[in-house]
């Protein structure tokens, strides 16, 4: 489950990827353990690391997958099983694709030409069509995720292609959406990032083992150098002969998602050359400047909320104050079926520090406002345990549209700011005043970066369904 809140309250995370390859021969899947670990923020249903040994026979894969998160799938036992020096990982919070064992990645193909493992972080807005074409002609799919969508057309460009870079390549032309891909064939493995730079993905390196990877903290932790992001509409293969870079897919529009510098991302990861705390405290700052409050401290909601709201202190002189005791161990399956039981959720997670609170004029912030119910309960409890004043403020503008590209916004209609104005969903949540980080201010927060703010200003970077766009602008 993720650390904040919001994710029970409609936000969840995307997916990650991680690959590794050890020119030397020694086996990968411990460190890709760790790597995956690094990566659990990112998607906590389920995770699965698939392995080959480049020096054995070609197509023969041990791959092991499951259900929860990387330290309750993988045990020592399991990861000694794993053995090979070529391995992808993957760890998911579905997006497309229900959340079944079969639903699980890496996908393990094989096909004429070999065996393809694929790690798949995104969405695509054309996999109907896509999968359309293939079961036309006799594809039978095992799993509802556009991730095998993917895999097939990889699989069947192979056959007339002279590399798996080339059908990989004949593939992603036709493709769109948001995609960070690592691949594994036999001998080789390769990274692929969409042409607008939708979802992100880098490269390091430990010794002689070659490391792909969602986040730069993965690399790091893991005892490995980050090198570089790849490129939007850049693949990168790596082989025992070195490491090559084909960019014929480039294009010059970019759209990075601006929720990888808002919460996606973990604090320590640095993407596109820009740091993640350093933007988060950006972002803090711009809402200081443009949402001013009168007031005694100011706090975040744990954990997404803590840095903007240090960038807004330091921005604004009023000090930062830790007002939550945050229980680190409520259970990730903590079901809450009922509107009842999740608001209990927040306060089995939370607790206030009365002591902190009472009295006192607060700036409270988070990265967003989805449906209202987790702020609205905050408020709540922070006036219970005596605070005077609570001026919310959100690292990001209102969700006014859906994302199709991975990110798991809710449909329009549940959402609060679709249906509310800023001054009725103050009342609503009983806030004494709030502020939403204006959309101007989003690039100059991700370090000048051009963004994809759709969600915000229903602006996509490319087409979507125009069924889904009438009904998300319904």
């Amino acid at each position: 489950m993720r650390e904040s809140l919001t994710y029970e309250t409609g936000l969840r995370e995307e997916c990650g990827v991680f690959g590794m390859f050890d020119l030397e021969g020694g086996d990968v899947a411990r460190d890709m353990y760790y790597g995956l670990s690094a990566l659990q923020h990112r998607g906590q249903e389920s995770c699965g690391i698939a392995v080959c040994d480049t020096n054995g026979p070609k197509g023969v894969v041990n791959c092991y997958k499951g259900l929860g998160l990387v330290n309750e799938v993988f045990h020592e036992e399991t990861l000694k099983r794993l053995g090979g020096n070529l391995g992808v990982g993957h760890v998911r919070y579905s997006t497309t694709g229900s959340s079944t064992i079969e639903n699980t990645q890496p996908l393990v193909l094989k096909y004429f030409k070999g065996t393809l493992c694929l790690a798949h972080n995104g969405n695509l807005v054309n996999a109907f069509e896509m999968r359309r074409q293939l079961e036309e002609t006799g594809a039978i799919f095992q799993t509802t995720m556009d991730s095998e969508v993917i895999a097939f057309h990889i699989a069947r460009e192979r056959l007339a292609a002279p590399t798996a870079e080339e059908a990989i390549k004949r593939t992603a032309a036709k493709t769109r959406g948001a995609y960070a891909l690592i691949i594994s064939s036999p001998r080789k493995l390769i990274g692929v990032r969409d042409p607008f730079g939708l979802r992100p993905l880098c490269l390091g390196k430990k010794g002689n083992v070659w490391i792909m990877a969602s986040e730069s903290c993965a690399i790091t932790s893991v005892g490995g150098e980050f090198i570089r992001d790849i490129e939007p509409g850049e693949i990168v293969t790596i082989t025992r002969d070195g490491v090559f870079s084909d960019k014929s897919l480039q294009q010059e529009k970019r759209a990075h998602c601006v929720f990888e510098y808002i919460y996606f991302a973990r604090l320590d990861s640095h993407i596109d050359d820009v740091s993640v705390y350093e933007a988060r405290l950006r972002g803090g700052a711009a809402l200081a400047h443009s949402f001013p409050a009168d007031a005694d401290l100011v706090a975040g909601v744990p954990d997404s909320g803590l840095t903007a709201a240090m960038g807004y202190a330091k921005a604004s002189g009023i000090p930062y104050e830790i007002i939550f005791h945050k229980n680190s161990y409520v259970g990730r399956t903590f079901i809450k079926p009922t509107q009842e039981e999740r608001e209990n959720s927040v306060r089995i997670k939370l607790n206030i520090l009365e002591p902190a609170v009472r009295g006192k004029r607060i700036v409270l912030v988070d990265d967003s406002i989805v449906r209202g119910t987790t702020m609205k309960n905050l408020i709540r409890m922070l006036k219970k345990a005596g605070a005077k004043e609570i001026h919310v403020r959100v690292s990001s503008p209102p969700f006014l549209f859906p994302c199709y590209f991975g990110t798991d916004v809710p449909s329009n209609k549940q959402l609060i700011a679709s249906s509310h104005s800023v001054e009725e969903i103050c009342r609503e949540i009983g806030a004494d005043s709030l502020g939403y980080m204006p959309v101007e201010d989003l690039e100059e927060m991700a370090g000048g970066l051009p963004l994809c703010t759709a969600c915000f200003t229903g602006n996509y970077p490319m087409d979507v369904p125009d069924g889904e766009i009438k009904d998300a602008l319904e």
